[in-house]
């Protein structure tokens, strides 16, 4: 008799639903040599109860992850001569990132809200910064989730990451430049904002080569920090 095995079946399952449930328990948990076991009733309780499980374990290893992505979050630091003091260098997706090839997509994005909301509570930008952050976040963790669920194994986790790290720097720059630059300049004049850069390099030019030049090479990088802390 094929019974349930608790450790991989129960993503079945609550990726599946009730109905999932009660169909996988009929056709894989209760047969035996083409003759339905007669304790079905039980081994469906049994099995809903496996999934309810599940979903206890992966809520609380997403606010655990959550938790940790705050952490570091927080643990922000500068990057001086290379980009502007005010864009600062955090490992906050990695928590997000181990969610997502873990847990799904979802739960990624989870993280990254998670650690968002609380940081709101000390932004001094409105929490303008919070959500680029979180759209940031997201352009890294889902690409990289839905890529891995295609073919789990290492080698599709880690192509999945490095292709998500280029999407998440291409994005930064709209992201920026429509979304979280608009509030800053209304905090520092824009120009003093594009001074900081041209500190750093005098011929850039205009706030859109800034992103291009700085913030989305800075974003690429620290996407790949965090895959190789992944890997």
């Amino acid at each position: 008799m094929n019974r349930c095995n608790s450790g991989t079946d129960s993503i079945v399952w609550m990726r599946e639903g009730v109905y999932g449930i009660f169909w996988y328990a009929l056709f894989e948990c209760v047969h035996l040599g083409g003759q339905v076991f007669p304790g079905v009733p039980s081994i469906e309780k049994e099995c809903f109860f496996m999934s309810a499980k599940a979903k206890t374990h992966k809520i609380t290893v997403t606010a655990m992850l959550g938790a940790v992505a705050t952490v570091l979050m927080f643990l922000e630091f500068p990057i001086p001569f290379l980009i502007p003091p005010f864009v600062k260098l955090d490992f906050s997706e990695l928590p997000a990132l181990l969610a997502s090839f873990s847990l799904g997509p979802v739960s990624g994005v989870a993280v990254c809200l998670i650690k968002n909301l609380v940081c709101c509570l000390r932004s001094s930008t409105g929490c303008v910064g919070e959500l680029a952050n979180f759209l940031i976040g997201i352009c890294l963790v889902v690409p990289a989730g839905i890529i891995y669920r295609r073919k789990k194994s290492r080698k599709t986790a880690l192509w999945g990451a490095l292709l998500s790290t280029v999407i998440m720097a291409a994005i930064s720059i709209p992201i920026n430049y429509f979304i979280s630059y608009p509030v800053y300049s209304k905090l520092i004049p824009i120009e003093a904002i594009i001074g900081m850069y041209q500190q750093i390099r005098p011929n850039v030019n205009g706030l859109l080569e800034c992103l291009a030049l700085f913030n989305a090479p800075f974003t690429l990088v620290k996407g790949r920090l965090c895959t190789a802390l992944r890997f």
